[in-house]
């Protein structure tokens, strides 16, 4: 009956919408009488919404751009896949034959190298499957500059050192930009990046160069560079220095979210045949004596459920090592004297608030300290900048030294106006990515490293590769499963076809499908917006999965939090469509949050996890051990360590002292107290004071106003400071006071509370950054600019 009305009332389209929006709901009623959503209706469709569609793309839709698809394609589930890897029927009943358990290729590692590969080899129509000891794009492929780019500083290097190797490495990575912006366009998109200049003659350089790098790129759907003068350079860019700007050089290149990219990389294999599992572990090789060589071969692994702790063995014609940083761990279980080959590089970068950037324009400096450049752009409605090029240790999750992260902010105060101050509070999320730089075991010397990307293959028919960047992840799997057919004597159905093959969600997608997302479901603008650019026409799914909240206007989803378009669904679609299993794997890679800001990802994680626990059945038990995990990880993201010295202690108190706490949560600004300018945690605050210390900074300043008119005088500063307790820096207070346009030479001179605040925030600053600043010689250029290889 209510659906009759709402057909009545709105039409089709409606009925279509209300159908939708009921499959939310019904999802919970279906869960609570134990019911499968495989098996429920939705929107009047049997299964409409998530039965699995056969196509000859299995993901391809009648449906035009921008509307509802009548069906959409469900992955299997993780269990499924499971009982593929061990041999099983994907029910779990063991009916396949010897030569059905067998794979033609078993690819290692689920970044973006890896998910690349088996993408590639199941359109082939490979039999492939791919493990990941973690979750995808969990280390390097997460963490990357988000740009797809040839390189505008390698063409630089190839053209002023006749590099023909460098000039066909920045060809090979512009023709495959535009292939991402093809194959998934919700998740990529053009950029416009700005050069400034500061002396006449780089203009005409830059413009050459940058002409050349369009050039280069051909015809590609992507603007062409051009010139701004000075003027036009400020409105485009206002937080830029203009003490000396001549102008700017603006070219463009291509940008994505890298996570949600590997994320659509291994579903969409998974939709043409592949077996994909996260979470999965190879704990050995399998090797077996080739009948025809003699030789001990590669022929599988041992694996291990990291989940269940359940291990197998998997066959395989042929295995390939795409772990990254880690292939030297693979590569030592074939050959255990081996050399390593991977020369691991620390790619430290942060996240701002998108006020430092206009939204829609970044900027690269050319020139910083070490002779490296430094990226400035606009990314998911945060500012990323970066990044350093560090020797470093292989480890899971490094953590960003806060040198490194005092380096990067010395450089962007650089190029940015004396009145834009950007401190280590700013820094939202902070992250070091280990580039997996390679030497060539085969080269004369291997001291060296490769230039971009190499496939080593070993004694035994182990494959590794290794190297590269994001841009250029389809070209390195084509390459390696080219190798992996010829030296496995494999039988493809057909040639490579991942420069055509549309990603999960680019289907029925359009640019402003997101106007339809707010007409049917009453999500808000900022949510549909988010929800079309990240999940293209899966957007539609997600909105299913919604809670209806009763409201008039927004009628559905629940912000995770209330700063960010993040709703409850995506966690229900990251766990039933892409195969999300902790709490890391939600906040981390599939909404992004800890990469934005690593403080709301914390305050997010108890609703996160309450959504979590009742998709995937956890106990409380289960549940403290996912917060404490997310609250680790985010120590790895620039949160201090002492947030899980802060979760002990939350731990340990009563419910009456948590409801006294909250009681006492009012400030009385006239509160008199003193300002602890030491204290480890406010380094990292967003805002340079606490509501408490405001409080004591307001009753001190009131208490030497003895006029009342809002000023106090010189004289009175230090009197001031001893009051609340104020350390005067070594360097003394001159410097300081003049920054805030105070006369310091006249003991009369007026002082405004603004200018107060900003000497107490000047000096707060000095304090906290003592022991954090770089050194004169950090060692963060420690690899050649031309040998890092990319590595974003």
């Amino acid at each position: 009956m209510a659906k009759a009305a709402v057909a009545l009332r709105y039409g089709a389209a409606g009925t279509a919408a209300a159908g939708l929006a009921y499959g939310g709901y019904s999802y919970y009623q279906n869960k609570r009488n134990g019911k499968n959503i495989l098996d429920s209706s939705i929107g009047g469709h049997s299964s409409s919404l998530l039965s699995s569609i056969h196509y000859a793309d299995p993901l391809e839709t009648p449906t035009p751009p921008g509307m509802r698809p009548h069906a959409f394609w469900t992955p299997p589930r993780r269990q499924e896949m499971i009982n593929d890897l061990r041999g099983l029927a994907r029910d779990g009943t063991d009916t396949k034959s010897a030569q059905e358990r067998e794979f033609d290729l078993l690819v290692i590692g689920g970044g973006a190298t890896g998910a690349g590969c088996t993408l590639d080899a199941a359109t082939r129509g490979l039999r492939v499957a791919m493990v990941e000891r973690d979750d995808f794009a969990s280390g390097t492929s997460s963490k990357s500059t988000k740009l797809v780019h040839g390189g505008v500083r390698y063409l630089q290097k190839a053209i002023m050192g006749l590099d023909y190797e460098q000039w066909k490495m920045v060809r090979e990575a512009l023709h495959e930009r535009k292939t991402f912006l093809k194959i998934a366009p919700y998740l990529s998109n053009e950029l416009p990046i700005l050069l400034p200049v500061y002396t006449w003659w780089q203009l005409p350089y830059f413009w050459i160069g940058c002409k050349m790098y369009d050039l280069l790129a051909g015809k590609q759907g992507i603007s062409s560079s051009y010139i701004m003068g000075r003027d036009k350079t400020l409105e485009s860019f206002p937080m830029l220095r203009a003490e000396n700007l001549v102008g700017s050089m603006v070219y463009f290149d291509g940008q994505h979210n890298d996570a949600r990219m590997n994320s659509a990389l291994a579903v969409t294999a998974a939709a043409h045949g592949a077996v994909v599992a996260n979470h999965v572990e190879v704990t050995s090789l399998i090797k077996e004596k080739d009948e025809a060589t003699g030789k001990e071969t590669v022929r599988g692994a041992m694996m291990r459920d990291n989940e269940t702790g359940e291990e197998w063995a998997v066959k395989a014609k042929g295995v390939i090592n795409a772990t990254g940083p880690f292939s030297d761990a693979i590569l030592k279980m074939d050959e255990p004297g081996m050399a390593d080959i991977v020369a691991p590089s620390s790619g430290v970068h942060l996240v701002l608030p998108s006020y430092f950037s206009p939204k829609n324009m970044g900027m690269l400096d050319p020139a910083t300290t070490d002779g490296r450049v430094v990226f400035f752009l606009p990314w998911e409605g945060g500012v990323v900048a970066g990044t350093t090029d560090t020797r470093c240790q292989v480890e899971a999750d490094p953590k960003p030294s806060e040198k490194e992260i005092e380096w990067i902010l010395s450089e962007i105060r650089r190029f940015l106006s004396p009145d834009v101050k950007i401190r280590r509070g700013d820094v939202l999320s902070a992250w070091s990515g280990i580039r997996p730089l390679v030497r060539d075991p085969k080269a004369a010397n291997t001291k060296d490293l490769v230039r971009n990307h190499m496939i080593h293959v070993s004694e035994s028919g182990l494959i590794t590769i290794a190297g590269g960047k994001w841009t250029t992840y389809r070209e390195m799997a084509k390459e390696t499963v080219d190798k992996a057919v010829d030296a496995f004597g494999l039988k493809p159905l057909r040639d490579c076809q991942t420069e055509s093959v549309r990603l999960i969600g680019s289907h029925a997608w359009s640019d402003t499908m997101f106007i339809k997302l707010v007409q049917n479901f009453g999500v808000d603008l900022e949510v549909a917006k988010h929800l079309a650019h990240n999940y293209g026409d899966r957007a539609w799914a997600v909105c299913a999965l919604g809670d209806q909240r009763g409201a008039q206007f927004p009628s559905l989803g629940e912000r995770i939090h209330p700063l960010y378009p993040f709703i409850d669904a995506e966690v229900r679609y990251a766990v039933q469509y892409e195969y999300a299993l902790s709490v890391v794997d939600v906040v981390g890679r599939r909404l992004r949050l800890a990469f934005l800001d690593a403080q709301a990802a914390r305050e997010s994680l108890p609703k996160i996890v309450d959504i979590m626990a009742g998709e995937l059945g956890w106990d409380e038990s289960r549940k403290r051990a996912e917060r404490r995990k997310g609250l680790e990880y985010l120590t790895t993201m620039g949160l201090p360590d002492s947030i899980l010295d802060e979760d002990k202690e939350a731990s340990a108190r009563t419910p009456s002292e948590v409801a006294s706490q909250r009681r006492q949560g009012y400030v009385n600004l006239r509160t008199t107290g003193s300002l602890d300018f030491l204290d480890p945690a406010s380094y990292y605050r967003r805002g340079v004071f606490s509501a408490e210390e405001i409080g004591a900074i307001l009753s001190a300043f009131s208490e030497f106003d003895v006029h009342g008119d809002g000023h106090i005088e010189v004289k009175d500063i230090r009197p001031f400071f001893e009051s609340i307790n104020v350390p005067e820096p070594p360097e003394g207070l001159t410097a300081i006071l003049e920054s805030a346009r105070i006369n310091a030479a006249d003991p009369a001179a007026a002082v405004e509370f603004e200018q107060m605040f900003d000497v107490l925030a000047g000096i707060k600053e000095a304090v906290q950054s003592k022991g954090r600043l770089p050194k004169e010689n950090l060692g963060l250029n420690q690899i050649p600019t031309h040998r890092s290889g990319g590595g974003v």
